[in-house]
């Protein structure tokens, strides 16, 4: 069922009351089903929903969790080199000779077989097998950090989608209240108590609001395409979204989000002038509700100090465990070019046959080969020590730079945090001196300017506020995933990969 939410104060008559019913009812049965990895219509979706639509849609994750089981591959492919070769051969040989005297002919069938083993080489395949290995658990933190950033995305998103949603409530707000007072001084000024230029003014200020949430509502539009782009869904935007975590206090003054191109077109009539006295008051009771949620908010602040957050990116970060796989798998290419100076020691076993008088013959035989170009071979083994160097640098320039990240995401949700509180004293402190002024200003005590100006600043703190809720929120999500913190309710890995089994026994390291 189609749900439309509607503003009580947006002062519209029964007549477009009716009409929206009228429009619930006509789409209250637009059902469809959708296939996997889509979201259904009129679907209530939380950030989870949204974050496992993106994982099980998302082609990045696809592609990465392809080219683990291509490594994964070239794994085994190393270890078949202790597999025997077998080699067969077959032929039907005509041979025919003829001269002034006499012709000859010999047509005769064969048949070789070998068998090859490899049965040491100094270790050179055993380095082989083990840089495959950390190249496979490089792809597989790969995925992991795919993933991460997948989930980062579309918190990021979320967020801006509810952000925009409430700016576009303030907005709508905003052009209620200038709306009032539009039609307050208009009777005013009909009665001969204000001049005409705050009339005109009251005008100029009642079109600017309309300006200000035509942008909101683009903004808020803008906001749900990049929702659904890194959910990778193409459908249209026919869900609703719940508010989560830091919004959670406001969920009962605001209207869910609704995401329906049709509700929000319809959301709010931009040519109304005409605002019903009955509503004049109950607007302000309304919008004094809103505020005390504001008000009552608390943010929901991050437990770990500094020193856990770097204590936990070193140990949980993905991208940096791939910068130590690579340097591990850079060691055994060095061991491999290395053990390529030693010779390779191999059995070969074979069996012919001939149809020429039915001869047949076998051979064993150990072999003791080497094949190398010293001074290349020499080359390639400084380049290997340099590859190893390069790999050794990127780790410490990788924990440099993860430290200074955290430490400055940090210190932004720190700042945020503080601001926060002091920020929603400022809105109910704005939302007092808009009352005041607009009662001196109806007694004639205060003038327009004055009016004028606690609107907005009242205005301008709401916007200031969400703002910082918003950032706030980004902050905090840019901490989480700059220590990979998991997020509850979501696991999402490639269960079939064990890296215990890559890990020394004695040691425990990788």
């Amino acid at each position: 069922m189609l749900k439309f939410y509607y503003n009580s104060t947006l002062g519209v008559n029964l007549k477009k009351i009716f009409l929206v019913l009228i429009f619930i009812n006509l789409f209250a049965n637009n059902v469809f089903a959708v296939v996997s990895g889509t979201v259904e219509k009129h679907k209530m979706l939380n950030l989870n929903d949204c974050i496992n639509t993106a994982l099980k849609n998302s082609p990045i994750i696809k592609r990465s969790k392809l080219e683990y089981e291509t490594n994964k591959n070239q794994t085994k492919i190393a270890k078949a080199q202790f597999f025997p070769r077998i080699g067969v051969s077959t032929g039907y040989n005509i041979n025919s000779n003829s001269t002034n005297r006499t012709s000859y002919s010999n047509n005769t069938y064969t048949l070789e077989t070998s068998l090859n083993q490899l049965i040491w080489d100094f270790g050179k395949t055993n380095a082989n097998i083990n840089m495959q290995k950390f190249n496979t658990i490089y792809a597989l933190y790969n995925f992991n950090n795919v993933v991460l950033e997948t989930i980062y995305g579309v918190k990021l998103n979320y967020y801006a989608v509810l952000a925009a949603k409430f700016e576009m409530d303030i907005s709508e707000a905003n052009v209620q209240v200038n709306e009032r007072n539009y039609q307050k001084i208009k009777a005013f000024f009909e009665e001969g108590l204000r001049s005409k230029i705050d009339l005109v003014n009251a005008e100029v200020n009642l079109s600017d609001s309309k300006i200000s949430l035509v942008q909101a509502r683009n903004k808020f539009k803008n906001a749900l395409i990049q929702l659904n782009n890194s959910m990778y869904d193409v459908n249209l935007l026919n869900y609703q979204l719940e508010n989560v975590e830091i919004f959670d206090d406001e969920k009962d003054r605001f209207a869910p989000v609704d995401l329906s191109y049709n509700a929000l077109d319809n959301y709010l009539d931009l040519d109304m002038t005409v605002l019903p006295s009955d509503v004049e008051d109950a607007f302000l009771l309304e919008q004094a509700k809103r505020i005390s949620g504001i008000e009552d908010y608390k943010l929901e602040k991050f437990n770990e100090t500094f020193e856990e957050c770097i204590k936990y990116a070193y140990e949980k970060r993905p991208d940096l465990k791939a910068y130590d796989a690579t340097l591990n798998a850079m060691k055994e290419s060095l061991k491999y070019i290395r053990r390529e100076y030693y010779p390779e020691i191999g059995a070969q076993a074979g069996y012919g046959f001939r149809d020429e008088n039915s001869m047949n013959s076998f051979n064993v035989s150990i072999n003791l080969t080497s094949n190398v170009n010293i001074l290349a071979k020499k080359y390639e083994i400084d380049n290997a020590k340099i590859q190893v160097q390069l790999a050794q640098t990127e780790i410490e320039l990788a924990r440099d730079n993860i430290f200074f990240e955290i430490q400055n995401y940090y210190i932004n949700m720190i700042e945020l945090e503080k601001q926060v509180p002091l920020l929603a004293i400022k809105v109910k402190q704005t939302f007092e001196n808009y009352k005041l002024a607009d009662g001196r200003y109806s007694v004639g005590l205060g003038d327009f300017i004055e009016l004028q100006d606690a609107i907005t600043n009242y205005n301008n703190a709401q916007l200031s506020y969400i703002e910082a809720i918003y950032n706030y929120n980004i902050a905090k999500a840019n901490l989480e995933k700059s220590i990979a913190k998991s997020y509850p309710g979501i696991s999402f890995t490639i269960d079939d990969v064990k890296i215990e089994k890559y890990k020394d026994k004695k040691s425990g390291k990788i």
